[in-house]
Parts: C-alpha cells; sequence; structure tokens
C-alpha cells in the first residue's frame, strides 16, 4: 500500500549516482575543449559554450541530488509510518488474545493507514512489554 521502501531506497541511490555521472560528464567535456589544443575566437567560443554547459550539467546534478535527499527523507516517514501501523495491530492482536478488546471494535484491514487512529488500552503495567505499547496516544 506505502510502496516497496527497498526499491525506493535503490532508486534514491540511482539519482546520486546519475548526479555523480554528470558532474563526470561536465568535467570531461571542459577538459576535452582545454586538450583540444585549439586557438582562436572560435575556440574562446567554444571553451564559453563548453563551460556553460558543464555548469547546467553540475546543475541538473544538484538537482538528482536534491530529489534523491528528498525521496530518503520521505522514506524515513513511511518506514516511520509503517512501524506504528504494525505496532498498533500487534497490540490490537495482543489485546483481542487477551480479551480485552472494546466490544464493538472493527480492525482495519493489515497495513491499512487508519491503524493509526485505532483507539485500543494501553498497557495497566508501567513498563509491561507490550507490543505496540510505545505507540503515542490519539
Amino acid at each position: 500500500m506505502y510502496g516497496d521502501t527497498d526499491v525506493m531506497r535503490r532508486r534514491a541511490a540511482q539519482l546520486r549516482d546519475q548526479g555523480v555521472d554528470l558532474r563526470a560528464m561536465a568535467d570531461r567535456l571542459v577538459a576535452q575543449t582545454e586538450a583540444a589544443g585549439w586557438t582562436g575566437r572560435a575556440a574562446d567560443a567554444l571553451a564559453e559554450r563548453i563551460r556553460d554547459r558543464a555548469a547546467l550539467l553540475r546543475e541538473l546534478a544538484s538537482h538528482h541530488d536534491d530529489a534523491a535527499d528528498s525521496l530518503e527523507s520521505h522514506l524515513l516517514e513511511v518506514d516511520q509510518l509503517k512501524d506504528a501501523i504494525a505496532g498498533a495491530e500487534r497490540h490490537a492482536d495482543h489485546l483481542l488474545a487477551e480479551g480485552r478488546v472494546p466490544g464493538g471494535f472493527t480492525a482495519p484491514p493489515p497495513g491499512h493507514h487508519d491503524w493509526l487512529t485505532v483507539e485500543l488500552p494501553r498497557a495497566e503495567l508501567p513498563g509491561a512489554e507490550l507490543p505496540g505499547a510505545e505507540l503515542p496516544g490519539p
């Protein structure tokens, strides 16, 4: 439902790799132009144009890095929500097994974001090792 975060992590890594490749391409273009040994007005114009294009490639590489950063930040939030959902499900399962679920309780589908708003009793003993008990209250 929330996507495969491993796949998204690989995509973030690909974006970073593409940024590295774009910077390397920019460096190669500039180096090849400088190494040509060509002189004169046309050579100067070409060198300027290549430097401009290299700057654009570096800017594009920076955008790839920004996209990877944003994706990784999003992934952290998705993982936290998935963990909270799983914790709420474990907590409900534990309460169901003990017969302590309030009457009329209907569990959301497994993995559904509605688990984040389910109101269930908390552990009665301080420090009790209850799966999902670490979840903040609604």
